[in-house]
């Protein structure tokens, strides 16, 4: 049985446990930090075809391989929301637009790839008029899919307990070095034959890795009917790449009880003490979703925590799923805002790779040994 460490315990890391351990694999998880003090419980958790609303996913190379990724990810949620223990529901989800699909390539493109891959699309402007969007901020088509949403503190809590329950072991602890200097004092402290890296922005360190944090943050708000009716639909309009405004709109119902409003995408910010007392993008960003959609004019912030912040892992070529060349390191970062919708493809492709690097090594020792034998 060959063993692997996971290094980092967010969504990608226990997907990869997860995925791992259901084949077979004896693992280890190491982190620093678990749920909920990581950024996968911040996230969206709106599954999206690539490039997601936030609109950094533009490497072409990354791009095609996430459409695959993200369809594994699709097929799988699908199957989780059949157990409400896991956090994950399937809701509709409309993307409205400031010019006509029709009239922008890429787009257009977009829109018949999302038309082919998922259940119930539909493409029709009135929806702008149906649901209740406001007429008067310049949107003029939408469609719509079904889509997983997915309650984050619920969700990392359930995959948790599944990883544990396929006998790994989580440990809490850092690696603070290039992942190459230290790989094989890693190997031997935790007698592992692979090592693979989920630690997002932790990757800077450990792959010697030019990345930024994109900084995000959501307003939560009550979601039980005494504002406005139950919001079991999602309303997204994408980051407009021509001005490079903040002007992403993302109203996502998160599990039953509240709704998440967003969302900011702001390069090279680390600090998340930021909320609506004192930083005026919150601000403006609350706004402008209560404009999009005025039945949350009066909408009640959640008491307890009503702004998340968190840092998207952002790379210049998006996602690195690779093998670090001549070593038994995997790296699997970079996913920007899309941890939550590649997590499963990610995660069925590192088995795959091993499973792969296995056989070639098997079938090799076989041959040095036929090879000696017949001298």
């Amino acid at each position: 049985m060959k063993k692997v460490l996971i290094i980092g315990a967010g969504v990608s890391g226990l997907t990869t446990a997860y995925c791992l351990a259901e084949a077979g694999y004896k693992v280890k998880v190491l982190s620093k930090e678990f749920s909920p003090d990581i950024t996968s419980n911040v996230a969206g958790a709106l599954w999206e075809w690539p490039p997601a609303v936030c609109g950094y996913h533009s490497d072409l190379v990354s791009l095609e391989r996430s459409k695959e990724w993200c369809m594994r990810s699709y097929d799988k949620f699908y199957q989780l929301a059949e157990q409400k223990e896991t956090g994950v529901y399937l809701r509709q989800a409309f993307f409205f637009f400031r010019d006509l699909v029709k009239n922008d390539a890429f787009q257009l493109q977009k829109m018949n790839e999302i038309k082919k891959n998922t259940k119930g699309f539909d493409h029709d402007a009135s929806f702008i008029e149906k649901e209740g969007i406001n007429p008067n901020i310049g949107l003029v088509d939408a469609y719509c899919y079904e889509a997983p949403m997915v309650d984050t503190d619920t969700y990392m809590e359930w995959i948790m307990q599944q990883v544990l329950l396929l006998g790994a072991e989580v440990i809490q602890g850092d690696v603070n070095s290039d992942l190459i200097s230290v790989e094989k004092k890693l190997k031997k402290q935790y007698q592992c034959d692979y090592i693979i890296n989920c630690t997002g922005l932790g990757s800077i360190k450990l792959a010697n890795e030019v990345m930024h944090p994109l900084r995000g943050a959501l307003v939560r708000i009550k979601n039980n009917g005494v504002k406005f009716a139950v919001l079991n639909k999602a309303y997204c309009v994408s980051f407009d790449q021509k001005t490079q405004e903040q002007n992403i709109v993302f109203i996502v119902p998160r599990g039953e009880n509240h709704v998440i409003l967003g969302a900011l995408a702001e390069e090279d910010q680390w600090d998340k003490n930021i909320n609506l007392e004192n930083y005026e993008p919150i601000r403006e960003m609350f706004r402008r979703c209560k404009e999009f959609l005025p039945i949350l004019e009066d909408a009640e912030l959640d008491e307890n925590e009503p702004v998340r912040v968190g840092l998207r892992p952002l790379r210049k070529g998006n996602v690195r799923l690779a093998w670090e060349e001549n070593s038994s390191i995997i790296h699997n970062y970079g996913h920007g805002g899309s941890g939550v919708t590649f997590s499963w493809g990610c995660a069925q492709e590192i088995v795959t790779m091993i499973t792969n690097r296995i056989r070639f090594e098997n079938n090799a020792a076989q041959l040095e040994t036929y090879a000696k034998k017949n001298i």
